[in-house]
Order: C-alpha cells, then structure tokens, then sequence
C-alpha cells in the first residue's frame, strides 16, 4: 500500500473530474457536429496527444479544398463522422475529405453563389447545408449528391449560422433579417416544424416591450448555432442586437427592453414554445448582443448553461428556469432620454473579465502595448454609457469581449475557456453603421478560464491578436487546450494554466475552432486555416487550408505569412508629400468631420521631413491633431493657422483630432 504522502500526492496529481457525463454524443473517436456535441462543449476525451508528446505533434496532410484560394471568409469548423471529415467552404461549397489521408471524397458545388458559412450537420445518412437565397439543401453522406432542397422564405437570412442535427430534426438560426427567427425542420423531407421571434411581435408574448410597431423590424436575429438538452426537452438559443427599422445604435423609436434582443430564451425541443429566457442587454444601443453559443455543463448537482458575453461578462444561469445560481443584480446605469435607454442593466456580481472602461493615457506617458487605453480626444465612458451625437468611447466594443468564437468546457480542469478582443468601440447617431472603431487603436486580446462554479477567473493570458472572431478553442482529455490566431499560427497550451507548450504555421489565418478525432486507434488534430476580415480587414491572411496533425507527421509547416495589422488602419493610400489639411476629404472644398477628414490620411515622408499641418482659412471649427501613443504633439489650430512637426525617426505616427484620423508613415532615408 502507498504510505501516506503518496496517496496525497498521487490525488493532486489526479485529473479534476467536473462533469462525470456518458450521456451519448461525447466527443471520442469522433467529432460529429459544430461545438462538438449538444452542449457546445467543444471538449473531446482523447488522451492521445499530451503534455509528454505534443513536441511530437506535426503536419499529417493538408488539404487545399479549393484549389489554393486565398480570398474570402472562411469561418467554417469541421466536423468529423466515422473518420470522414465535412467542412463548407467561403464558396459555400461542401468537401468531404479522408480523415487518415486527406483526400477528397466527394466535393458539392455550390450552384446559388459564395455564401460565409460556418460548419454542416451531419446525421440520418445526410449532410446538411444551406444555400443563398434561403435554401435549406441535403447532400446524400456517403457521395454528397443532393437528396432534398427547400426554400424558406419570411424569416431572415439562413447564411453564415451552422446547422444542428437531432433526433430527425434540423435547427437553424438566421443572421440577417428585419426580423430574425429560429427555425426547426424535418430532416428527412426540409418541411418547417416550428419558428420562434426573435423579436417579439405585438400581441405576442413580450411584445409590449417594443415601442409600437418596430418589433416588425427589430432585428434580433440568432446568428450562432443553438444548445440542446434532449433530458430536458429543452433547445437554448441566443438572439441578437435590435434594430427597429433604424441603426442599431439608434433606439429612439424602439422604445421598452426589445425581448428578445440580446437574449438567450429556452425553447420546447419538440413545439418551440417559449419555456424561459434571460436578457443581458436591455435596449440594446451599442450592438452588445451575446450571441455567442451557449455552452451547458452539469457543476454537482447543477444543470447550468453558461451565456455570454462581448459585455466581458458571464451569465451562469439554471438552464431549468433561467434563474441566476451566483447572483445577478440589476443596476442603475447612465440614461439618454433621446434613446429611451432602460433604466438599469444586469451585471454578474462576480464582476467580469474584462476591463470595461479604456484605459486614458495622458500625452507623452507610456503604457506600451495596453490594448485598453483610449486614443485621444474621445469622450470615454464605462460599459453602458448612452450616447447621441457625440461619439463616446466604450470597451470591451462590440467587435470585443467574447464574440463569435466557440468557448469550451473542459470536463476534466472544470474550466470554461473562451479567446477574447480588445477592439474599443466609439458609438453615436453620426454612425452610419454599428459604431467606430478609431483609427490607430490596438485591436488585441487574450484568453480566459473561468470556473463556473464560482464565476471567478482561474487564469487570463494576453494574446497579440484579438481572440474573439472564430477562434474557438478545443479542450481534450489530457489537459491541453487548442486555439488558433489571426496569424495562421496554431497553438496548444496546458488548459490548466495557460501556458504554451507548441504551436504550427498553418499559413492562413484561423477563424474556425479545431477539433480532434480518431482513425483506426491513431488520434488526430484538425482545424480549417482560411481567414476572415473581421476584425483585421485585408490584412489577415486568407486561404482554403484544411490542416489534420498527428505524433510524428510527415507534413511541413506553411509558409509564414505577413502578420495582421494590430493597429485600426487609416482610410487611403499612402501619399508623398510634407502638408497634412485638416478638415477636408480629399481636399474636398467642404469642411467635414467624417473619419478620413485630413488630406491625406496617410503621408508617407523621409526620415527628417518637416511637416505642416494647415486648418484652412475657409474652415469655421478650430480643429485639433494629437499624436498618440508617443505624444509627440498636440496641435489646435483655428482657422487659417498652421503647424510643423519634424518626424526624425523611421515609423509610423498616428494622430486624430477625434473622429478624423491620419497616419505619418516615416522611412528612413
């Protein structure tokens, strides 16, 4: 018998146990749906990679699914059934590849057009997809012939949202819409069951919380994939920002809490009927929705379903009856009477895991590569500042927090992980679009566990990139946590404390969640490296790359492609030159204070230029122009006065003057 201090040395050696689940569907052997089974647990119980051999971990084949392509948004995850792999791509085209040697099986081309789409369903002998235009389409599993296609009209845009497979029945979310809806239908045949509002209707239930007739236009669309608890009976899903017919930064003709905007609402698996729901955002202004897949998981006796959250927060909640285990309290936050803002706003009393106000940096101070400090001459405000005209300055933004990449629970660490953003965000009415995110901004961010039974961050690790669109993060069996970024490089890290312990250039930027599965008693990774333009634009590197690993794989790393640019780039080209105008587009004759309102944006000079910065006479504001982060002026200029600034050292200098913003590229000479 082992004496004593090695019975308790061999317990804290001992895997965490948090969700001792056999329900059927457990990710093993193989990788059957988008978030890995119903839950959107994206954990899989495979032990055969580790901390021991992951050095080992290389290229098993790669995949080019269209030939090469290095365009288009790729936000597709694979799914693994029976060894074969099924993954849509930017075409909306359908590849199904050998799981042990990358070959393609059979392809399905799309014949309505390239559609974004982010993962299939695969059951009944049936892989299913969508088309534009609104068709729900069936492809035969074993040769990708097309079995059914039905068009469904009347409920939003059925692009982008993966399609879940359950019991004979498919659900769907919508991404886009005047009025969004969840949907079910019958996988054999395509015909609708049932649908649910997104935005409730009037004589609806929670139709008296929209102001007269805009929930007809409300938006509130489900654009991530839904949860399912076949126990319960129950199918949770998340539901989007509102609109009411206007910008979804205007709420002014939108009046009342818009349920179920920026709700997770739990619906009868078998009617639709409404069962319960919870709203994080009341009339939503700043495009917050926490549409993000929710993740369930059972904490000892509790059945929880964990929400959220672009807001920095979770929202753990009984996914019984909705309510709120760990406490959630509604709070006074500031009002706008203009935008009929909700007097208050549920905030978690753990608090959250992100910082939810900017960071201000005063001129000439360093806080070097804090993704938090606001660029200069903003308004800034905490989480929920109401605005109108004037563009005020909120973190984590909405293209920040937990976005549209898949978290993970881990069943072992007991841990729920998500990547996140820092993508600070300036809203107001003069927006034409859902707020701005300033030119010259650090767009970064990081990765976070938390436990769940506590709500309380157990590690949080700063990443270079924003984490928070598409980049889902897989858990297994033997504590490793998979994640990939903008940069095309995948990582594995100790899911226990977040530390790196291997990473692959994939050649492409990751926008989709990796999984893991296995053939013939060998355990594989594989992850789809195609790329997005959120929130990098141009700058990240795209592709068709279907990557699978394996110990000891034969298959090179790819080509290291230029990095994505982590600062909000200016609009423009670059321009020689040495005067920068100030208010003008373009040289425009008209004064303006649009974004790209100093001519030119971008001044690319020598090293040892001198360069003027001119308010033209026959402008009427006194107009500013302050260089940030180094600090190195801070110009207010009154109509026809000017200035000068020597730049000395090659770089790239941005400056703004509040919503307009330029950058002074300097090479040496």
């Amino acid at each position: 018998m082992l004496r004593r201090r090695e019975l308790l040395m061999a317990a804290a050696a001992a895997p965490v146990l948090a969700h001792l689940d056999t329900s059927p569907g457990l990710p093993g052997r193989d990788f059957p749906k988008v978030g890995g089974d119903l839950a959107n647990q994206n954990h899989s119980t495979l032990r055969g990679i580790h901390r021991g051999n992951v050095s080992r971990l290389k290229g098993a084949w790669v995949n080019h699914i269209e030939g090469g392509a290095m365009a288009g948004n790729s936000q597709s995850t694979t799914v693994a059934v029976d060894g074969v792999l099924y993954i849509e791509s930017a075409l909306g085209n359908v590849t199904a590849v050998d799981g042990r040697t990358g070959q393609t099986r059979w392809k399905y081309l799309q014949t309505r057009g390239p559609l974004t789409r982010r993962g299939v369903a695969v059951g009944a002998g049936k892989v299913f997809t969508c088309g534009n235009d609104n068709w729900l389409i069936a492809l035969d599993q074993a040769t990708g012939r097309v079995v059914w296609e039905r068009q469904h009209l009347g409920h939003g845009n059925l692009e982008k949202v993966a399609v879940v497979y359950h019991d004979g029945r498919l659900h769907v979310g919508t991404n886009d819409g005047p009025r969004g809806a969840a949907l079910c239908f019958d996988a054999e045949t395509g015909d609708k069951l049932w649908h649910f509002w997104g935005a409730a209707g009037p004589g609806e239930f929670g139709g008296d919380t929209w102001e007269g007739q805009s929930a007809l236009q409300g938006g509130a669309t489900p654009w991530m994939h839904c949860a399912i608890d076949p126990g319960l009976g129950l199918v949770y899903w998340t539901f989007g920002n509102a609109r009411g017919g206007r910008s979804s930064q205007d709420g002014s003709e939108r009046g009342g809490m818009n349920l179920f905007a920026n709700s997770i609402v739990a619906l009868d698996l078998a009617t639709g009927a409404y069962r319960w729901h919870f709203q994080s955002v009341h009339h939503d202004i700043w495009d917050m929705d926490n549409v993000m897949a929710p993740v369930l998981c059972d904490i000892g006796r509790r059945k929880l379903v964990i929400y959220g959250s672009k807001t920095g927060m979770y929202y753990i909640l009984n996914r019984v009856d909705g309510t709120a285990p760990l406490g959630i309290d509604e709070r006074p936050v500031p009002q706008e009477p203009r935008q009929k803002t909700w007097p208050t706003q549920p905030f978690p009393r753990q608090g959250g895991w992100t910082e939810q106000i900017p960071v201000l940096q005063p001129l000439g101070t360093a806080i070097p590569g804090d993704p938090n400090r606001a660029v200069p001459n903003f308004t800034i405000g905490p989480l929920y500042t109401p605005h109108w005209d004037e563009p005020i300055l909120t973190i984590p933004g909405h293209g920040g927090g937990a976005d549209w990449n898949h978290q993970s629970f881990s069943r072992r660490t007991g841990l729920v992980y998500t990547g996140f953003g820092y993508v600070a965000a300036a809203h107001s009415l003069t927006e034409s679009s859902n707020g701005l995110r300033p030119p010259g901004e650090y767009m970064t961010g990081g990765i976070v566990a938390v436990d769940p039974s506590t709500n309380r961050v157990r590690w949080k690790k700063r990443m270079p990139y924003s984490m928070a669109h598409g980049n889902g993060i897989l858990t297994t069996g033997s504590d490793l946590l998979f994640v990939g970024q903008p940069d095309g490089n995948l990582l594995c890290l100790d899911a226990r404390n977040g530390r790196e312990l291997w990473r692959w250039q994939t050649g492409a930027s990751v926008s989709s969640s990796p999984i893991a599965y296995e053939v013939d008693g060998e355990q594989y990774l594989a992850v789809y490296a195609g790329g997005t333009g959120i929130p990098y634009g141009d700058s990240a590197p795209r592709g068709d790359h279907l990557w699978a690993f394996k110990l000891d794989g034969t298959q090179p790393p790819a080509a290291t492609p230029a990095p994505p640019v982590v600062r909000r780039p200016v609009s423009g080209p670059p321009v020689e030159g040495d005067t920068i105008v100030m208010g003008r587009v373009n040289g425009g004759a008209v004064e303006s204070d649009a974004v790209n309102a100093f001519t030119p944006t971008h001044l690319r000079v020598p090293a040892g230029t001198t360069v003027t910065f001119v308010n033209p006479a026959g402008n009427v504001k006194t107009r500013k122009a302050t260089q940030f982060f180094e600090g190195l002026f801070d110009f207010t200029l009154k109509p026809g006065e000017s200035a000068t600034f020597t730049f000395t050292e090659p770089g790239e200098y941005f400056y703004n003057g509040g919503r307009p913003a330029g950058k002074v590229e300097v090479y040496p000479r």
